[in-house]
């Protein structure tokens, strides 16, 4: 391992893909249908580690996929504030 490389993004970059996108499906999906402000909280926990994730992994990512990053993520934020005013 690298001097640089975290010892968590060692460890996620042997995950398999698969799963780990239908675990983040499954979190958004829990998010988006449980009530009100529990579901806006997990939301917006998913968008914290997703934003880690994305400053870590920032240097390496092309322009297009930095701004598709971002407007998913913006998306993500919107809805889980959304969801935390109305309920």
């Amino acid at each position: 391992m690298q001097r640089t490389q975290s010892p968590v993004l060692s460890r996620l970059a042997r995950l398999n893909p698969t799963a780990v996108f239908l675990a983040a499906l499954a979190l958004v999906l829990v998010g988006l249908f449980a009530p009100g402000p529990a579901g806006g909280l997990l939301l917006l926990v998913l968008a914290g580690g997703l934003v880690w994730l994305m400053s870590v992994t920032w240097p390496v990512q092309a322009p297009a996929t930095r701004m598709l990053r971002l407007v998913m993520l913006t998306l993500l934020i919107a809805v889980a504030l959304a969801k935390l005013m109305v309920g």
